[in-house]
């Protein structure tokens, strides 16, 4: 990619209305754009970094047997009032009438999962089925004010299993907390698998995944040796506590919530009908469990953990690009050398010569082509997109290409085979 084509580039100045640092650092790197509070577009450096991450999701929740579909976003208010849920989430949920009938537009989708279930699994044999998919949620939030961490409308992951006992439920159950741990360390992100409320999906106890970090909105009590956490909203003990195991005394942090999971039980089952015939021809309800993963929270979490005084510090799994390219016309400044238009002309082809071979060996490039910018602002704006690898292409470097690390200080000199080794 060019980065003179490329749609959204650099701000020298974050927007006077924003406070996070995702949202600072987002907005300024050309990541995204703000349509309003709580509403934003992924430019296309910011739809890269999300397509990593969903694909690393994807691979991780194909691994636990689930198959990928994608459902309506548009909801018909019948369907919720078979829980109740129509006026219990009325809060949260956006619900308009259109043509004297009412709809919601989905917060979630627990009631359209188990709609499927009635209609297309009839016997045990057909258990367990476990389902997910990507799309936008809408919630109503009072308090869109932290970038991409606390959107109006947002993408997320959802994945729903339905079980024919209560052992098979918490098998999964547990597999897909293991498989939510290793995703997101995929990510570079550690989290603590916290106990909490079940707000409007449930009345049982869940579990969120959290990510330490002083800019969270979430509060947690936990155990700095991993035996316990509790949302502190909920938490039957209090920071100071020694640890029943001898790990010291609990903690309080600050944390982003990154995933969730809900022990549904047979509550939504019961409510709509959705049973199945057993190996003894009775009829049971499904145990039933929701698993949520906020993909763009997440874009917002990673820049919130993942940044220094210069912009962004992109993980390797999800930077938008492998290497930010960079051609120099000059050493410290954008003039032709001497005015002499043959030497301009070598140096540029220099650089569209290893932006080509970059990407004939299957190296994601942002390459930055332009001719009107000084190398500092080139080497600012490199720093604040956050790639893990840049490359210098100049008069200084000859036939050699500068390499630095973005989480690194020192630079080297390599040939292009050398280049092309270590990104291998």
């Amino acid at each position: 990619m060019r980065y003179s084509k490329l749609l959204g580039k650099t701000l020298k100045d974050s927007p006077k209305d924003e406070v996070s640092i995702n949202a600072k650092l987002l907005l300024r790197g050309g990541f995204i754009d703000k349509l309003m509070a709580g509403s934003y577009t992924l430019l296309h450096l910011g739809r890269k970094v999300e397509q990593k991450i969903e694909q690393i999701v994807r691979e991780e929740m194909n691994d636990t047997g689930a198959e990928e579909i994608l459902m309506p976003l548009l909801h018909p208010k019948e369907i919720w009032n078979e829980t109740g849920r129509w006026d219990k989430a009325k809060e949260v949920m956006y619900q308009f009438e259109k043509n004297e009938k009412e709809y919601a537009l989905s917060f979630t989708h627990e009631e359209i999962v188990m709609n499927l279930l009635r209609k297309h699994v009839s016997s045990y044999k057909d258990l367990p089925v476990k389902v997910y998919h990507f799309s936008t949620k809408f919630r109503s939030e009072a308090r869109a004010k932290s970038g991409i961490l606390r959107g109006r409308e947002f993408l997320m992951k959802d994945l729903y299993s339905a079980h024919e006992s209560e052992e098979d439920f918490m098998r999964y159950y547990k597999e897909i907390t293991k498989a939510y741990i290793k995703t997101f360390k995929r990510m570079n992100l550690d989290v603590i698998v916290t106990e909490a409320d079940g707000g409007v999906f449930t009345k049982s106890k869940t579990h969120e995944f959290q990510v330490l970090a002083q800019s969270g909105e979430d509060e947690i009590i936990y155990c700095p040796g991993g035996d316990f956490s509790a949302n502190a909203e909920v938490s039957p003990v209090k920071e100071g506590k020694q640890c029943d195991l001898g790990h010291g005394p609990l903690k309080r942090a600050k944390t982003i919530e990154v995933g969730n999971i809900f022990p549904l039980g047979t509550y939504y089952s019961e409510k709509m009908d959705g049973m199945f015939t057993d190996q003894k021809g009775g009829r049971k309800p499904f145990w039933f469990a929701s698993y949520g993963i906020g993909i763009t929270r997440l874009i917002g979490t990673i820049v919130e953990v993942h940044n220094d005084d210069k912009g962004i510090v992109w993980p390797e799994s999800v930077a938008p690009f492998d290497v930010h390219l960079i051609h120099l016309r000059g050493v410290t400044q954008n003039q032709p050398f001497d005015n002499a238009q043959g030497k301009k002309s070598k140096i540029k082809s220099r650089g569209d010569e290893v932006y080509d071979k970059l990407q004939k060996a299957g190296v994601e490039v942002l390459f930055d082509d332009r001719d009107d910018v000084s190398a500092g602002e080139k080497f600012a704006d490199a720093d604040l997109i956050g790639i893990p690898v840049r490359l210098v292409v100049s008069q200084k470097t000859g036939e050699k290409i500068e390499w630095k690390k973005r989480s690194e200080s020192k630079t080297e000199l390599l040939n292009i085979d050398e280049v092309l080794k270590r990104l291998k």
